[in-house]
């Protein structure tokens, strides 16, 4: 390199420096964990994915702008959770946005400070929150089963819109994760 190129070079870098007193547009810093393929992550046809995408970019945070995103996934096999967690805590991320209990559980031990967002399971059950109304400690997000006590509320709700209803049924998948549900959903039909 001639010392003439070089030269051009600092100039150039130096005009590009921000002028003095304006800093630099902050770098935002989020690790996304998934459990399956990182690949979904940015899958354009992606329900999970996509309207995150959206959001940030509705906020103001753009990929290779001002938004760094590290992409890391479980690969489907959960004895690898621990060391991927610590991966990823070691990202120093400003957020870690997770999906299902078992990830969370093990980012929030790998990592007791950055905020987690979950998308799973239950928050109570496993520990990760204290309530929903004052989680406490770092772990906030969606809980999609917030227990057996939401079903007194939903019933409340379903007798509110439908005051003529008599008889109600409740589908599911997995027989132990039903059964507490129909004892729940009895116990708060009788005090209906």
């Amino acid at each position: 390199m001639r010392r003439r190129d070089f030269a051009a070079g600092l100039l150039l870098a130096a005009t590009l420096r921000p002028i003095r007193g304006q800093e630099p547009a902050k770098q935002h810093r989020i690790a996304i964990v998934e459990v399956g393929s990182v690949a979904s992550i940015d899958d354009p046809d992606s329900r999970v994915w996509q309207p995150f995408w959206k959001e940030l970019r509705r906020l103001g945070d753009v990929e290779e702008q001002n938004l760094v995103i590290g992409r890391y996934s479980g690969e489907g096999h959960p004895e690898r959770y621990a060391d991927l967690a610590r991966e990823v805590a070691g990202y120093n991320p400003d957020v870690i946005v997770a999906l299902t209990n078992p990830m969370t559980q093990a980012i929030r031990a790998a990592n007791g400070t950055t905020p987690i967002v979950m998308n799973g399971g239950s928050v109570i059950e496993p520990g990760l929150a204290t309530s929903l109304a004052h989680p406490g400690g770092n772990v906030t997000g969606v809980d999609v089963y917030p227990g057996d006590e939401i079903w007194g509320k939903r019933l409340q709700i379903l007798k509110e819109i439908a005051p003529s209803a008599s008889k109600v049924t409740l589908l599911g998948m997995r027989d132990s994760w039903l059964g507490g549900q129909l004892q729940a959903l009895q116990e708060a039909s009788r005090q209906l």
